[in-house]
């Protein structure tokens, strides 16, 4: 059986700027991979270009043994969610609305939304802890509910791969913990997650493997528990970095 997704020799770049040169990366079903890197690294652009939303520079790219030219972009939908950082509300849509966009990639031409499509969003909505609220008009939500609505959304689509930049946004601690909570269910279930987040607990703590972007063109990818580490940490992020365990679970605090 194919990967989820597959990277060979990835080159992807801004003008100057190297994100990775020569990338190898392999993502089945069922696996979490999270993103670690400092502002400007390139993070978001190598999760956009693994996400066939920008061509790289060089190598190969393949969503379940395809290129995604060959997949076309209704077909690609089916098998790859995508969650971006930016967001606009350019029509007054309900909650409920919003996240049945989700169900568009499985849907024909002329075809309506049906009572499985409903199903699907509203036990969505009630899976980030929005039940309730699926009349209320977007516009009214605050940004924490709409990161979740955007989150709710990307699980309606029920694609096996989902890719996340900065999925925590907005987010208090409670919900942040539930999101990732949520993500690991799924991930149970068999889907391929790859998130872009910042702290490296949580991605010790949720993450089998990690990709460190060093922002030089140069990165790391392997098991959390092992890249991890207050020296690769200091390169990374520059800046030093203290290892906490207490209860089986690990910290990194700035010194």
């Amino acid at each position: 059986m194919s990967a989820l997704l597959l990277a060979r020799a990835l080159a992807v770049g801004i003008g100057a700027h190297e994100v990775c040169t020569h990338l190898d990366l392999e993502l089945a079903a069922g696996e979490t991979l999270v993103i670690l890197g400092r502002n400007g690294a390139g993070k978001s652009t190598l999760l956009a270009t693994l996400a066939g939303l920008r061509p790289p520079r060089a190598g190969a790219l393949r969503l379940a043994g395809q290129g995604y030219a060959e997949h076309g972009p209704k077909a690609a939908a089916r098998l790859r969610a995508w969650l971006g950082q930016q967001r606009g509300d350019p029509f007054a849509t309900t909650v409920l609305e919003t996240a049945l966009t989700g169900r568009h990639p499985h849907l024909g031409r002329w075809q309506w939304e049906g009572p499985e499509d409903l199903r699907i969003a509203r036990q969505a909505l009630a899976d980030v802890g929005l039940a309730g609220l699926e009349e209320r008009a977007v516009q009214t939500l605050s940004g924490g509910e709409r990161q979740r609505l955007a989150i709710a959304t990307l699980l309606t689509q029920e694609a096996p791969l989902m890719l996340l930049d900065e999925p925590l946004t907005h987010l208090d601690l409670n919900h942040q913990i539930a999101v990732l909570e949520l993500l690991a269910r799924r991930a149970a279930s068999g889907a391929g997650i790859i998130s872009v987040l910042h702290d490296p607990g949580l991605a010790w703590r949720y993450a089998d493997r990690v990709l460190l972007i060093y922002g030089d063109g140069d990165t790391d990818l392997g098991p959390a528990d092992a890249l991890l580490t207050p020296e690769r940490l200091f390169r990374l992020y520059g800046h030093p970095l203290v290892r906490v365990a207490q209860n089986g679970r690990v910290a990194f605090i700035p010194e």
